[in-house]
């Protein structure tokens, strides 16, 4: 009886598991069982054995079915991640795929942003809040911050109530918003890398199988190398679009360069054929379409060619100084450009050009193309006779200055030749740039001795330049306020005069020397001043005062005892004022003892007397001492200072 109901029931699971049969129906065998027959207990166990087999047959079937499934749908997102898509279709691709496999209610991706310290949510899929996409999360927290960390799937089946989550307040939000509870994190990696996480999620507690994170896991190694590929072909094409656009540069500008080179050698071919500057200017905005100006070395327009705005002088001036300087066009505002012109060291002119949009990217080159053409004819006809006149200006002005002078009027008659009247009042005026300007400085008093109807001399980095006027002081200011601007650096500048005949120049030009000492000497440099505004100190400078009787009267016994005894008072003297009267900080200064500057200022109160340190007589010993170093810095210059420095007091 057993056999035969053990066979019964066995052909029954047979036939339920063909016909792929509902459970319910496996659960009414063993109800059957127990109707049919009254079975034994020894019977219901088997009966209910057969059951299980027959179950877990259907199982496996189904599990295998359901691997099956997987392995194939893996197999169509593998070939659909073959195709090119660009990065964002290619994540849209992935995260569609990765909702299809499992069939789950959401899916999105996130990638690390190393630069600004945080992960963002690049792409979504499912989602039915606008809080996902584009969402910086903060590291170190999530599923996706431990599967960056340990590159390994992560899972729970619900995700707020997970206490082994570090949770973040951003995230949580956004959980909630989307109803999620089931999150999968697999990471994305390429080799042993990963960069960035795959998220599947359900809007129900789920426990995910063995076999859905295996085959997640193998989505997420598809989908990274295929990400992979897509930025290295989003590189490769921006590499292609960059080397495409360089050759496009490189051959416009060899095409450039080829036009330049040609019109170099039109123009350099009418200039050696003797053709004036006017001409080679108009052919040189012919064949470059630019505006072209030529500036002579004294600020007067040449030439002109094209259209080019008016500038005005202290632009040109400006502009003719650094180019000059630098001797390269330089570039300056609204689009123009200055170009120095000369032969050698020989200040021909200056060269303004604004470039046509052609020639814009080498407009440097252009510039020097056409300002050495042009140098040709400036040189061999108008330029030699300005530059010979030039010459004999600063001729005039040296000899003017010499020492011992030509006869007085040997030099007027020279001056009346170039247009000089030195019987009209003029001042001497010198400036010294602080800096290093000289070149600067240079160009300039060529410029500003012409427009001043003046003459001009480089000396030793200081210009020195003599002006129609009768008002030093005034003359001293204006060189300063002009030049001062353009160096960018201060400029001290002294003057002297007013002077009506040859002799007069000679001895303002030592006055305004001296003047320029006083000014160094009593910490007035990157000032203008003349002689005559010094005051008190100008009358001293000036050559009609006694200097060294007021030097002798204030501090000559002091003076004479250093020279007899070898010892250092007015030193000593000069450090006590310069430190606020005090013994020992003057002692500082002088590297002695605070005794030995106490012992040297008894000594001056026995040859000054007791009141030498009340304020009046204070100013004069302290005016007295600058005059005299300002003294022995003159006689030093003209070779009659003292042959030796005194010694220093025991």
């Amino acid at each position: 009886m057993v056999g035969r109901l053990a066979d019964s029931v066995a052909f029954s699971v047979l036939e339920l598991l063909a016909s792929e049969a509902p459970l319910a129906r496996f659960e009414e065998l063993l109800e059957e069982a127990r109707r049919t027959c009254g079975s034994s207990e020894e019977e219901l166990e088997s009966v209910g054995r057969l059951r299980e087999l027959g179950l877990s047959i259907r199982s496996q079937s189904k599990r295998r079915q359901q691997r099956e499934a997987g392995l194939s749908a893996l197999v169509d997102t593998a070939r659909d991640l073959a195709m090119p898509y660009d990065l964002d279709s290619l994540l849209k691709v992935i995260t569609r795929r990765a909702r299809l496999l499992l069939g789950v209610d959401m899916s999105y991706i996130s990638l690390p942003d190393e630069e600004q310290g945080y992960v963002y949510v690049r792409t979504s899929d499912g989602h039915t809040s606008t809080l996902s996409v584009g969402l910086k999360l903060p590291q170190g927290s999530g599923l996706g911050s431990d599967v960056l960390a340990n590159p390994s799937p992560f899972w729970t089946p619900d995700y707020l109530a997970d206490q082994r989550i570090n949770h973040s307040p951003v995230i949580d939000e956004v959980v909630r918003a989307e109803g999620l509870h089931a999150i999968m994190a697999v990471p994305l990696s390429h080799r042993t890398r990963p960069f960035g996480v795959l998220y599947i999620a359900d809007r129900s507690v789920r426990y995910f199988t063995s076999d859905e994170i295996a085959l997640m896991t193998s989505l997420g190694d598809l989908a990274g190398v295929a990400i992979e590929k897509a930025k290295l072909l989003e590189e490769a094409g921006a590499t292609v679009s960059r080397l495409e656009l360089d050759t496009s540069r490189a051959e416009a500008g060899l095409q450039e360069v080829r036009e330049l080179a040609d019109a170099q050698q039109v123009l350099l071919d009418l200039a050696l054929s003797g053709t004036d500057p006017h001409a080679l200017i108009r052919e040189a905005g012919r064949l470059l379409a630019s505006g072209l100006r030529i500036y002579a070395s004294d600020g007067t327009v040449l030439s002109s060619a094209g259209e080019l705005p008016d500038l005005d002088e202290p632009t040109v001036v400006a502009a003719a100084m650094d180019a000059h300087t630098v001797r390269l066009p330089v570039p300056l505002p609204d689009n123009l450009w200055a170009a120095a012109v000369r032969a050698g060291s020989t200040h021909l002119g200056t060269l303004m050009l604004r470039p046509s949009a052609a020639h814009a990217a080498h407009a440097d080159r252009v510039a020097q193309l056409i300002a050495q053409a042009v140098a040709v004819p400036l040189l061999l006809d108008s330029s030699r006779a300005a530059t010979a006149l030039g010459h004999v200006r600063d001729e005039l002005l040296d000899e003017l200055l010499a020492t011992p002078q030509r006869p007085p009027q040997q030099l007027a008659m020279r001056a009346q030749r170039i247009g000089i009247d030195l019987s009209r009042p003029h001042v001497l005026v010198i400036a010294r740039p602080e800096g290093d300007s000289q070149g600067k400085a240079a160009t300039w008093a060529s410029l500003y001795a012409h427009r001043m109807s003046g003459l001009k001399r480089v000396d030793n980095g200081r210009a020195v330049l003599l002006l129609p006027g009768t008002d030093p002081g005034a003359a001293a200011r204006a060189v300063s306020e002009e030049l001062t601007p353009l160096l960018g650096t201060p400029v001290t500048v002294s003057s002297a005069g007013p002077a009506s005949d040859p002799v007069s120049v000679f001895h303002a030009h030592q006055e305004a020397l001296r003047c320029l000492d006083a000014m160094t000497s009593l910490g007035s440099t990157g000032r203008a001043a003349s002689a005559r505004e010094l005051g008190f100190i100008g009358v001293l400078l000036s050559d009609n005062h006694d200097v060294d009787g007021f030097i002798d009267s204030t501090i000559g016994p002091v003076l004479d005892y250093d020279q007899q005894r070898f010892t250092e008072l007015a030193r000593t003297l000069g450090a006590y004022f310069e430190t606020g009267n005090s013994p020992t900080y003057a002692a500082q200064k002088l590297h002695v003892h605070t005794n030995t500057v106490a012992r040297r200022l008894e000594r001056i109160s026995e040859l000054l007397g007791p009141e030498w340190q009340k304020p009046e007589r204070a100013f004069e010993i302290q005016l007295a001492l600058r005059l005299s170093r300002v003294r022995r810095q003159l006689l030093d210059r003209t070779g009659e200072g003292p042959a030796a420095a005194p010694a220093e007091e025991s």
